[in-house]
């Protein structure tokens, strides 16, 4: 019960790494306000998971959206002590200059402005309580790109380089950031990284990871979990990859 008597936001929570952070989160003890775009999974999955997870439909690229959030979570949460920013999305596998304007401006609204506008809305209540955590979900993409997903790495690179400075500007109120780079797992966003979902590509994936396997959504939350507690009260501004070896 590493968690006991602690709330948490999570984003993107209905399906994929999100999820498998809830619950995690919810099993160490924690009070958990799961929000997603897809408001009826997630009500779902809060419906599964018991009295301690709350469901809302949230657009994290949205400052009405969040507005909307952080009222929510002061009445199902009162004071906000972890926050995950998960949501994210992809553009299909394409050379960089062949990526759609509308694909680009979401890419980085959803993996990016998201950060700020829940920062703007969250963080000020933080540090009056010269307390609590941020931790922003990247990717090994921002640390290792691949070929032909260009502006998804970049926006990943974006949310490593933010981490560290969030970390730097908030650790004298006692406010920890930090980030977790995944490597692709068994995620609603997989098929999408790749472009197909056949055996051959799996193959071809699966070959650049020294363990041989994707990341899983308990991965996700074992280390989610670590860094959001107190046993990682010394720990921040680091962007610990959880990737098989796939950045060494």
């Amino acid at each position: 019960m590493r968690l006991a008597g602690k709330t948490a936001i999570v984003t993107g929570a209905a399906s994929g790494f999100g999820l498998g952070i809830a619950e995690k989160f919810l099993a160490e003890g924690a009070k958990v306000l799961m929000a997603d775009i897809n408001g009826e999974a997630v009500a779902d999955q809060a419906s599964r998971l018991g009295k301690l997870a709350i469901a809302m439909r949230a657009d994290v690229a949205s400052s009405a959206s969040i507005a909307q959030m952080h009222d929510a979570a002061q009445t199902a949460l009162g004071a906000v002590d972890i926050i995950v920013n998960n949501a994210g999305v992809t553009h299909l596998p394409s050379p960089l200059e062949d990526v759609s304007e509308k694909d680009f401006d979401r890419v980085f609204a959803v993996n990016c402005k998201s950060i700020y506008l829940i920062s703007r809305a969250f963080v000020p209540a933080l540090k009056t309580r010269r307390s609590g955590v941020i931790l922003n979900i990247a990717s090994t993409a921002g640390v290792s790109p691949r070929p032909n997903l260009n502006w998804y790495n970049s926006s990943k690179g974006w949310v490593n380089t933010a981490t560290r400075t969030m970390a730097v500007e908030l650790a004298p109120f006692g406010v920890r950031v930090n980030a977790l780079n995944p490597v692709a797992g068994e995620t609603p966003l997989l098929t999408s990284f790749m472009g197909e979902d056949t055996p051959e590509m799996r193959a071809k994936f699966l070959s650049t990871i020294p363990l041989g396997r994707f990341s899983t959504a308990e991965d996700m939350g074992n280390a989610a979990c670590y860094l959001c507690s107190d046993e990682a009260s010394m720990v921040t501004g680091i962007c610990m990859q959880v990737d098989g070896g796939r950045c060494i």
